[in-house]
């Protein structure tokens, strides 16, 4: 019966969680707000339906925006709410009715573990889909059509074929100088080089103008040259017009999918995918710790009284989300994997969270 809840156990429960989503419906109002009065030339601009605005845009922002600064809502949440406990002298009742510290976590823990499952499971599964509407509005509204600035694309299509691409122009779906090799048992018995490979949506494929291909089988090689050829190759123009943002729009295994085949192209883009995928799961479990942090900081009385705990929880929390993207530059810089550098600012807090926990009950 020791894991049974008593009174104070679903009172705190409720309590943290109620304040929790009060803050989220609080803030997020403020953030629409805002929102609108920054975007609203650009709806007016583009000709925006309000119906569209509404249901294609905000209704998809806010899953993303909660989730993005959940842990801000938990902090701000554990410390408003003990604060009030410690101001109203109810924590030192509780320790002194002979309830342990330790005890006392197990219900702002319980309430952690609910937050946590809630923000796991839209990052996996419900956000994605979520983003996919959010994208396609700001593609059609807000954002400037999409242009492939890249040059010299290189890419692996198959293990053993790999393109090239001097250049590629979203605008009318062309590359210029292509290059597609071929090997077999590491040996190249192809090289296919063109002028220019314009894409078709008629057959789904690539239109090589000027082409000219070389080839080789042992010591023996053959020329082809011709005006026109047409191929399907395992890489379509929507990958070539694809912002790196899309893959906000995966779910996890589709994400696990598109990594694997960006890993294999040689992308850049993977980079990307990775801190999305490692994100994804590195938030949810700040929940426990900035939770435990909060308790620790907030279960006694200050002179300052809530207004000082709420300070330090703001400015904690901003800290966390400051380090969760700063981590991010140490993967695009290869200092770092993505799996340990999305991480870092877990581990780090985590240790801050332990030493607070250890002399909170002091």
């Amino acid at each position: 019966m020791k894991c049974k809840l008593n009174i104070l156990d679903r009172y705190i429960i409720r309590t943290f969680i109620t304040t929790y989503f009060f803050a989220i419906l609080l803030i997020i109002g403020i953030v629409i707000i805002f929102d609108i009065s920054e975007k609203i030339d650009d709806f007016v601009a583009k000709e925006a339906p309000l119906r569209a605005i509404i249901v294609d845009y905000y209704f998809n922002f806010i899953p993303y925006f909660v989730n993005m600064f959940s842990p801000l809502f938990v902090f701000i949440t554990v410390i408003f709410f003990t604060s009030k406990l410690a101001s109203n002298s109810e924590i030192i009742a509780m320790l002194s009715g002979g309830i342990s510290f330790n005890r006392m976590l197990r219900p702002y823990f319980i309430s952690a573990f609910v937050i946590a499952l809630m923000s796991l499971s839209l990052n996996l599964f419900v956000i994605p889909p979520a983003n996919k509407n959010r994208l396609a509005f700001e593609e059609q509204y807000m954002k400037k059509a999409f242009d492939n600035l890249n040059r010299n694309i290189h890419f692996q299509l198959e293990p053993n074929q790999f393109v090239y691409m001097e250049s590629f122009f979203s605008l009318n779906n062309t590359a210029n100088r292509f290059t597609l090799e071929t090997f077999s048992e590491n040996q190249l018995v192809s090289k296919l080089s063109a002028d220019r490979a314009v894409w078709d949506a008629n057959f789904m494929g690539w239109r090589l103008e000027q082409y000219f291909i070389r080839h080789i089988d042992g010591d023996i090689e053959t020329i082809e040259r011709g005006q026109r050829r047409d191929t399907v190759l395992n890489l379509t123009v929507q990958e070539l017009k694809q912002r790196k943002s899309a893959v906000e729009a995966l779910d996890y295994y589709e994400l696990n999918q598109e990594i694997e085949k960006l890993k294999m192209r040689g992308d850049n883009r993977v980079k990307y995918a990775q801190i999305q995928k490692n994100t994804r799961l590195a938030v949810p479990f700040s929940a426990f710790i900035l939770t435990l942090m909060g308790v620790a900081l907030s279960s006694r009385k200050r002179r300052g009284g809530i207004g000082l705990n709420i300070g330090v929880g703001i400015a904690l929390s901003f800290t966390y989300i400051l380090f969760l993207r700063f981590s991010e530059m140490f993967v695009h810089s290869d200092v770092l994997p993505p799996l340990v550098a999305l991480w870092v600012p877990n581990m780090l807090f985590a240790i801050v969270a332990v030493v607070l926990y250890r002399l909170a009950p002091k």
